[in-house]
């Protein structure tokens, strides 16, 4: 019988390329996104209760944020949103026991803001305890979470800018920042909040600036309590994107 608790959360690659492998990853994916929903379902539970302080969970969004876990590489920096758990346990940067310290407004357990912000707001560090700089091209690396919608826009779209300036001059003294502009800014965000203006500045700025930006919009059909018909033009903000689209390629952006 199979020990649940020695199982990690964070997403594997099998040694090989045979098909028992593939499928032994796939499992483990889908073992990943089952626990995200059940402490989803449970930190609802307790808030609901009175338990934990204001919840914030991500249910529906695992999928794709397992597979953004496996693309998301050391180096490599997240700017965002408050629905980001299963990619942060997927990527092994979050225990689900962290997870709920946060919720409980933990100080001693939350390691990522001490129990100070809500739940599923995180961080890793940029120095030990020296106040030295860890080296962020060894890292997967996060920026503090913000609570204002679409706030981690601006954020994302400048490391994605540092990353392409890394790439284009020769800078020393940042060995341990950037690995010669390779890494990439990932920005989640909610379709709700690609409402707000800040991320059609964005939108536009990376496009002209042709920065390592990924940029994935979690579209679940609502928008802050609407239907996303009431809330994006054309009811879908994948439509509504298409004036960015660069080339026949059919990328946003190119760089």
């Amino acid at each position: 019988m199979t020990d649940f608790d020695t199982i990690p959360l964070e997403v594997t690659l099998s040694p090989d390329n045979s098909s028992e492998g593939y499928k032994k990853d796939v499992l483990h994916d889908l073992w990943i996104c089952l626990i995200s929903r059940e402490a989803s379902i449970l930190g609802r539970k307790e808030v609901l209760n009175g338990r934990a302080k204001f919840g914030i969970l991500g249910d529906g969004k695992e999928v794709p944020q397992v597979a953004m876990a496996r693309a998301f590489k050391k180096g490599d920096w997240r700017s965002g949103y408050y629905r980001d758990m299963t990619f942060m346990f997927a990527r092994g940067l979050s225990t689900v026991e962290e997870f709920f310290s946060q919720l409980y407004a933990d100080t001693e357990n939350d390691p990522f803001s001490g129990g100070r912000q809500m739940n599923s707001h995180y961080a890793t560090p940029m120095m030990d305890d020296e106040g030295d700089w860890l080296d962020q091209t060894k890292m997967y690396n996060v920026s503090s979470d913000i609570s204002c919608t679409a706030g981690q826009m601006a954020r994302a779209l400048g490391i994605a800018m540092a990353s392409k300036k890394y790439r284009k001059l020769n800078i020393p003294s940042g060995v341990k920042f950037s690995d010669n502009g390779n890494e990439v800014s990932f920005v989640t965000i909610g379709d709700s909040s690609t409402s707000e203006g800040v991320f059609w500045e964005t939108m536009n700025a990376s496009s002209i600036m042709k920065v390592p930006l990924l940029v994935a919009v979690w579209d679940d059909g609502y928008g802050i309590s609407v239907p996303v018909e009431m809330q994006t033009v054309k009811g879908s903000i994948s439509k509504a994107l298409e004036g960015f689209l660069i080339g026949l390629s059919g990328t946003l952006c190119h760089f």
